[in-house]
């Protein structure tokens, strides 16, 4: 196991000591199947108390924001921010066009109801289990605050760019690049907690579990949304937050305390977190094992590692057709972000492809955070374009013109063809 304070970015090796460890009978996997984790295990050669906290089930809309088509795109339980209604809000995004990514639909919970449960064998305590350990809103909130401004984003958004620009098939609701946004969030280490908890010397898994309802994904119920992260981890970055851009957390966006993990794949930051177990045997969950591992023909047959930090994009402030008059000159507008790094450069194409320009930065280059950059612009004719923005970030990875496909779709990071129209 990985030494407290350290991790693997791609959690590779990790992984694979979980699994061997399964194999061994020191591992649990709740509502996994076994066949699934031999077919993990193949290339690399018991059921945990629920939160006592009961989920509130929304009612009427999967979501309790407005949603006015003329910032989002509704995809079923999930709504997707319009880039075009980004323009001229600031570095962050505001609340209320932030993008919802919900596996069924948004609890509302009250504050004072809330309870936070901290349990298992990797707390400090009685043999097997240790001691369950309880905290109120209040009481994280008596807590040393901390704030960042970080990115969430689906590790989907992009999918839909599989079959538009490369043919492939893809599984999952088809994002165009609006499934990200930016906000300031505030709250405490989740390392403060769980040493206030008892943290065990024995603990290698934390796995927070959220308080929407149970998903059902194949006629099979899963279970509450929860993911494993490693507890080095854990220790690392890793939010309670209870504040988003200076406001108490919107319901949709997990009111009133969800995980934040800076530049991990979206799932990774629970919403509606109620419970949070730390084991000393690896944990495995439908979240990290059916699901956000790459799979495919470029893929190992059982799989990527489970997904952790994102990728590198880039989007134009923009509608997808938008117009623009011949011979007037217009500035671009656009964001870039990326899991690994801050954001080097940016350079825009707007004849297709044909030609490069660099574009000017507005913002400090950061981690955890996107770059708005800008680029002008006259068309001098009539006609159909495509739009290009391709970044780099300062570990040197700059996107690609084919992103790898994968059978869910997830991590697109190919540049994005963006069409217009000369008038």
């Amino acid at each position: 196991m990985p030494a407290v304070g350290s991790f693997t970015h791609d959690e590779t090796g990790y992984d694979r000591d979980r699994l061997r460890q399964w194999l061994a009978g020191r591992a649990r996997a709740e509502g996994v199947t076994r066949r699934r984790l031999l077919t993990l295990l193949a290339a690399t050669a018991a059921v945990t108390a629920l939160p006592t906290t009961t989920p509130a089930r929304a009612a009427g809309p999967s979501i309790v924001k407005p949603l006015p088509p003329e910032w989002f795109i509704q995809r079923g339980t999930n709504a997707e921010t319009r880039w075009e209604a980004l323009r001229g809000t600031g570095h962050r995004t505001p609340n209320e066009l932030f993008f919802v990514r919900n596996h069924t639909a948004t609890p509302v919970l009250d504050a004072a109801d809330w309870r936070l449960r901290l349990w298992g064998d990797g707390l400090r305590g009685s043999p097997g289990e240790g001691r369950p350990v309880e905290f109120g809103y209040d009481d994280l909130r008596a807590l040393p605050a901390v704030t960042r401004t970080a990115f969430v984003e689906c590790a989907g958004n992009g999918r839909a760019h599989y079959a538009t620009q490369q043919g492939e098939t893809v599984t999952g609701t088809p994002w165009t690049l609006g499934a990200v946004g930016v906000a300031r969030w505030r709250g405490v280490l989740l390392a403060d907690v769980l040493r206030r908890a008892g943290l065990s010397s024995y603990a290698v898994d934390v796995q927070p579990r959220g308080l929407d309802a149970e998903y059902v994904s194949g006629g099979e119920n899963l279970g509450r949304v929860r993911r494993p992260l490693p507890l080095g981890k854990a220790l690392h970055d890793v939010l309670l937050a209870y504040e988003m851009n200076g406001e108490p957390l919107p319901y949709d966006h997990g009111h009133p305390v969800r995980v934040l993990v800076p530049s991990w794949v979206g799932i990774a930051s629970i919403k509606w977190v109620g419970g949070i177990e730390v084991s000393a045997q690896p944990l495995f969950s439908p979240w990290n094992t059916a699901f956000y591992r790459l799979f495919g023909p470029a893929h190992p047959q059982e799989g990527s590692a489970p997904l952790t930090r994102q990728t590198i994009k880039s989007a134009f402030e923009l509608a997808s057709g938008a117009t623009f008059p011949a011979g007037e000159g217009r500035v671009l507008h656009g964001r870039s972000w990326s899991g690994t790094g801050a954001i080097a450069r940016v350079e825009v194409s707007t004849d297709g492809g044909t030609s490069w320009r660099p574009a000017r930065l507005h913002d400090r280059p950061r981690p955890d955070t996107w770059t708005r950059w800008s680029l002008p612009w006259r068309p001098d004719r009539p006609g159909s374009r495509e739009l290009l923005a391709r970044a780099t970030d300062t570990t040197g990875r700059t996107q690609p013109d084919t992103a790898v496909p994968n059978t869910q779709g997830y991590l697109f990071d190919a540049v994005v063809r963006h069409p217009v129209t000369v008038v």
